[in-house]
């Protein structure tokens, strides 16, 4: 794993004002019958587009501590959650942790929740480049641009061996809902993912730019009841969600 990439890779109050958040302006539909559609990823959803969604997942993953991380399988999927939209992902893994990629995990989501998370998504932020650059390929941002922080995570994305079903149902053409993200600032405590998995150490604050490039999954809400829900990519990830939707 590059820095912050989740080869998925999966605020307790994030910075994008969810509460404000309206309804869709354009609806998942199911017209052939055969499972649940996800939003278009050049859709408005909730108010939001997927590139301001990316950004709200990378808000809500960082702002949690390792300690209570769901990525880390530390804490609960409920953890740091609120507002129209829950965010699921892959794993994480701390340096020196045998890690494969792998989770299959219990979920609990409250009625009317739509479901957003990334098969493969890379970030990069003004904090890693002065120790890292781009594969030494670029110079550091101190140095650089945004658009070159934009073609360093572009590198990492996968876009190979990528799945992604619910109950059973595939989801086609993953790699149409690649999406970049909006520029953005990220806040993370003291025992934050970036330093878990051999970065830094960063001490606590918020940061900026951030951006990032994944591949994205905005699924309407559930019906009540069970439902498994399973996203690959590469060989890196493989991800399992048994869900329980409240009435």
């Amino acid at each position: 794993m590059k820095r912050a990439c989740l080869i998925v890779i999966a605020a307790v109050a994030l910075g994008v004002g969810l509460a404000a958040l309206s309804m869709p302006t354009v609806l998942a539909n199911d017209k052939d019958g055969d499972g649940l559609k996800p939003f278009d990823p050049n859709s408005v959803a909730y108010g939001r587009t997927y590139g301001d969604w990316s950004a709200a997942w990378w808000q809500w993953a960082f702002s949690i501590p390792v300690a209570s991380h769901p990525l880390f399988d530390n804490g609960d999927c409920s953890v740091g959650q609120s507002g129209p939209v829950w965010f699921l992902g892959g794993k994480f893994c701390q340096t020196g942790q045998t890690c494969n990629g792998t989770a299959t995990r219990s979920c609990s989501v409250p009625a009317g929740k739509a479901l957003y998370f990334p098969l493969s998504n890379v970030e990069d932020s003004a904090p890693e480049e002065p120790n890292w650059g781009c594969g030494n390929s670029l110079p550091p941002l101190v140095m650089g641009t945004i658009a070159e922080m934009r073609q360093c995570v572009a590198i990492y994305v996968t876009t190979t061996n990528l799945e992604a079903d619910m109950d059973g149902k595939r989801i086609p053409n993953l790699n149409n809902f690649r999406v970049q993200s909006v520029e953005f600032d990220v806040t993370w405590p003291d025992d934050s993912l970036l330093n878990a998995i051999g970065e830094g150490p960063f001490p606590s604050g918020t940061y900026s730019p951030v951006v990032d490039d994944g591949i994205y999954i905005l699924l309407p809400p559930l019906s009540a009841g069970s439902h498994t829900l399973h996203f690959q990519a590469g060989s890196s990830q493989n991800i399992t969600y048994h869900l329980t939707v409240s009435k």
